[in-house]
C-alpha cells in the first residue's frame, strides 16, 4: 500500500492548485489552470461544486458519475436528497475500492466537494477527498495540489470569516502571486557578478 500510496502523492504534487474560501454569502473556489480543455472546477448539482486536481482523466471520470448520481437520485427521489456529503460517501466509496484493489493503479486525484447552505439556518459545507477515499470536513478554506501545504500556511496568516466576494477574490489572487513569487525567487540563480 506504501508504494500505491506514494504513486498517487507524486501525482497530486505535480498538480496545480485549487484554493477554496469561505465568505460572507457564500463560497469561492479558484483554481490555477494554463489549459482551456481542461475543468478543475465544475457544477455538479444544485448548490454543489467540484474542485479536482492530479490527473485529468481520473477526476474527469468521478465528476461525469457524480453528475450522473446526483441527477438519477434526484430525479428518481428528491432534490433535496442529494447533498454534499452524500456525493463524498458516494466517491469515498469509488475511489477507496480502486485503491484497495492489490493489482490496480490508484486514482491520482484530490477532491473538494463544495455545497452552499441553502438559508440563512444552514452552514456551508467542504468535503476533502483524498485519493486513497478517506474524506473529512474543512472549515473556512482549504487548499488541494502539489503545494496545498504551503499555499494554505499563507492563508491561515491571512484568512479573515468576514471577507465578501470582492476580499476573497483578492485574497485568493494575492496567495496564487505571492507562491509563484516563492517559486521564481527559488528558481533564480544568483550571479557571481
Amino acid at each position: 500500500m506504501q508504494e500505491k500510496e506514494d504513486f498517487a502523492r507524486k501525482g497530486i504534487e505535480k498538480a496545480k492548485e485549487v484554493i477554496v474560501l469561505e465568505y460572507r454569502y457564500g463560497i469561492l473556489m479558484v483554481a490555477e489552470n494554463p489549459l482551456a480543455t481542461v475543468f478543475k472546477i465544475s457544477e455538479i448539482y444544485d448548490r454543489i461544486a467540484l474542485a479536482a486536481t492530479g490527473l485529468y482523466p481520473d477526476y474527469e471520470a468521478l465528476r461525469y458519475a457524480g453528475i450522473q448520481g446526483a441527477e438519477i437520485k434526484g430525479f428518481t427521489f428528491n432534490r433535496e436528497d442529494v447533498t454534499a456529503r452524500w456525493l463524498a460517501n458516494q466517491y469515498s466509496q469509488q475511489i477507496g475500492a480502486i485503491y484497495r484493489q492489490p493489482d490496480a493503479k490508484p486514482l491520482e486525484v484530490e477532491i473538494l466537494l463544495c455545497e452552499i447552505r441553502e438559508d440563512s439556518s444552514s452552514d456551508n459545507r467542504i468535503y476533502h477527498l483524498s485519493f486513497d477515499g478517506t474524506f473529512w470536513e474543512d472549515n473556512e478554506y482549504t487548499v488541494i495540489g502539489g503545494r496545498a501545504d504551503e499555499i494554505a500556511g499563507i492563508l491561515e496568516n491571512q484568512y479573515s470569516d468576514d471577507l465578501d466576494l470582492n476580499g476573497a477574490v483578492r485574497l485568493a489572487a494575492r496567495t496564487f502571486e505571492t507562491i509563484e513569487a516563492e517559486v521564481d525567487e527559488a528558481r533564480t540563480i544568483p550571479s557571481d557578478g
